[in-house]
């Protein structure tokens, strides 16, 4: 009886958190760097250095810049001003996700 508890329990768990992470994916935008202001491009240019942009996506308010750098990519949320907000691993965000879904 307790473990059907657990599992239930571990399973209303999941179905919360990975609601809330595509009603955060919901908010992302894919768009051309020509939507993205010069002092927020300058920025990401300037974290990207020995790497490539792969492309831009508009968050809220904010921009983000996903950047590949030795075969990595890392995702750079900018906002209006330029000024970095944070940033995270895009590729283990991939591979968890895969890992979720193969289970």
């Amino acid at each position: 009886m307790k473990n059907k508890l657990m599992i239930v329990i571990g399973l209303g768990v999941a179905l919360l958190a990975g609601g809330a992470a595509q009603a955060e994916e919901q908010d992302e935008e894919i768009i051309p760097s020509s939507q993205v202001p010069a002092v927020v491009k300058k920025a990401a240019e300037k974290v990207a250095e020995g790497g490539k942009l792969v492309q831009w996506e508009k968050e809220g308010k904010n921009y983000e810049a996903i950047i590949e750098k030795n075969g990595k990519q890392t995702a750079y949320l900018f906002d209006a001003k330029g000024e970095l907000q944070n940033n995270h691993n895009e590729s283990n965000e991939t591979e968890s996700s895969e890992k979720a879904e193969k289970r």
